[in-house]
């Protein structure tokens, strides 16, 4: 029934695009050039410019696909002006749902009328994204706050796109060598954890309220205040703060922002979440910063239903080795790589080191404004491919952050030094890590553990003694069996036939549909589309 759910999901996806003009998006993909005769079916119309064509279908979407618009929007370096333009109102002007079903929302919540609660509420939406619409009010005690309010049937239709997602990373898992490398399921996995999180605003606030006491009193960054007594799950009360959006250029020019000052504060906060903290902010997109404009250095930020952090192993390897490419050093930074298996064990270091080389060094000594990410992102990728580097799932939610925030630092102050401005925060960490006083105080948290565990360890042994004795101990392995593996390989071929024809069927089924023609040659097309890519789902996920 789920794989059901998402040939239907993938249907309506098509007819969307077809609807927006944008049928190139299915067309033009090369496996399926053979089906472009279907776009004679399309008439010809006056078709809005491409960058309102493809923000259009993203909000039609759903939110998982504005959300990939908010994020791409922040590189403008990697997208024509005219698409940067249009997804850059994804970021807070997402087409609105009624202020009455807002106030409905609340009141059945809160468990009480309005003004109970607030002595104004206005039911004009401030602001609207994705996943929520916030609404200006003020509280009976006089704190004037925002009211964000979940849309109404946003879980169902995340819950149909994250289906969809799990159904095409199986396939590809299974059927292209190449993908398994991506590790698709468990980024979709991952993904499919922070998506539902940012569904509980209770969370949200508790993540407002841990950043808030990260940076009490901090002159760089300042969080907002959460109303925990009117705050449910699909209802957060939080201070409203009056900032200078920091994608407003003219606006912080006017009130004398120092750039230079704001960039260079930008990447402290990241790295200051990130290793200080080991709890960082992850959507960071323009629509979510504001600058102060009391203190025109001091950002504010909104919006933390996503927010992450690193195990420990992973933060020191971060650390390690963004150090050591600081320092031009290739060679511990690929060998790092391979400890921490994040390249395959047999990659041979000197050569990963030169391929690493070949990409950074380039890049060195320049300002942000004149580094070319297309070029860069296009060797980082042909590198990775070549010595099998793995994606890490549980990094994806920074990368993601780290390209938001030196997006942001392009639009503010393109004469960024990135390296030189890191660097001192990163060398400043490694020596508080080192010092003696906190290795003291890290073995003393320590110490009730081992207190505890000590009395046993002379049992531990006397057993691991006696096993030895007695010639109990051995190493376990199991191996796969031939007879699966055999059956697997056989499915896999099976699976490959149906899903490339079910695929094409499904693809010619949904543009007909999205022409009109609702014959019965047409429901015949899309449910035989839609058996064979069921069937495939099936073969893809048994053993």
């Amino acid at each position: 029934m789920i794989a059901l759910r998402s040939c239907w999901r993938l249907v309506q996806i098509q007819r969307i695009l077809l609807r927006h003009g944008l049928d190139e998006m299915i067309l033009g993909l090369p496996w399926l050039r053979p089906l472009r005769f279907l776009r004679r079916l399309s008439p010809e119309r006056h078709r809005p410019p491409r960058g309102v064509r493809i923000r259009r279908a993203l909000e039609e979407l759903g939110p998982i696909y504005v959300k990939f618009g908010q994020a791409v929007s922040t590189r403008r370096d990697l997208l024509p002006d005219d698409i940067a333009v249009e997804l850059e109102k994804l970021q807070d002007r997402v087409p609105p749902f009624p202020g009455d079903q807002a106030v409905a929302i609340v009141e059945r919540e809160l468990g009480r009328p309005l003004a109970e609660v607030f002595a104004e509420f206005d039911p004009t939406p401030l602001a609207s994204a994705s996943i929520a619409q916030v609404h200006p009010a003020r509280l009976e005690s006089g704190e004037e706050v925002v009211v964000k309010v979940l849309r109404p049937g946003v879980e169902r239709r995340i819950r149909e796109d994250v289906a969809l997602m799990y159904l095409v990373a199986r396939l590809l898992q299974r059927f292209l060598p190449e993908a398994r490398r991506l590790r698709p399921v468990e980024v979709v996995a991952e993904f499919d954890k922070t998506i539902h999180d940012e569904l509980d605003l209770v969370r949200e606030a508790a993540n407002a309220a841990q950043l808030r006491r990260n940076f009490e009193d901090s002159e760089i960054l300042y969080v907002p205040r959460v109303y925990f007594d009117w705050t449910r799950p699909r209802v957060l009360v939080i201070e409203r703060i009056h900032g200078i959006p920091v994608a407003d250029v003219e606006a912080l020019r006017d009130a004398g922002v120092d750039f230079k000052l704001l960039a260079e504060r930008g990447v402290e906060i990241f790295f200051t979440q990130v290793f200080r903290d080991n709890f960082f902010h992850a959507d960071m997109h323009p629509g979510n910063v504001f600058v102060d404009p009391d203190r025109p250095a001091r950002y504010m930020a909104v919006d933390f239903g996503i927010v992450a952090s690193l195990s420990e192993a992973d933060q020191y390897y971060l650390a390690a080795n963004l150090l050591a490419f600081f320092n031009r050093d290739y060679r511990k930074v690929a060998r790092m790589h391979v400890e921490s298996g994040w390249v395959a064990p047999d990659v041979r270091v000197e050569e990963f080191e030169s391929a690493i080389r070949a990409v950074c060094e380039p890049i060195f000594a320049k300002p942000l404004g004149e580094i070319s990410y297309g070029q860069l992102l296009l060797r980082l990728f042909q590198t990775a491919r070549r010595f099998r580097m793995e994606v890490q799932p549980q990094l994806v939610l920074l990368q993601k952050t780290l390209l938001q925030i030196e997006g942001l630092g392009r639009q503010l102050y393109p004469e960024l030094d990135l390296w030189q401005t890191a660097k001192p925060f990163l060398e400043d960490w490694f020596r508080r890590r080192v010092h003696p006083r906190t290795l003291v105080n890290r073995a003393w948290e320590q110490l009730p553990v081992w207190a505890e565990r000590l009395p046993e360890a002379p049992v531990w042994a006397l057993q691991v003694l006696e096993q030895a004795g007695r010639g109990q101990l051995r190493l376990e392995w199991q191996s796969a069996e031939i007879a699966g593996l055999e059956r697997r390989l056989r499915r896999n071929h099976r699976c490959t036939v149906a899903a490339v024809g079910g695929g094409a069927m499904l693809v010619s089924a949904s543009v007909l549909i999205g022409q009109g023609l609702l014959s019965p040659v047409t429901l015949a097309l899309a449910g035989l589309g839609g058996a064979m890519l069921l069937g495939a789902y099936w073969g893809a996920s048994g053993d």
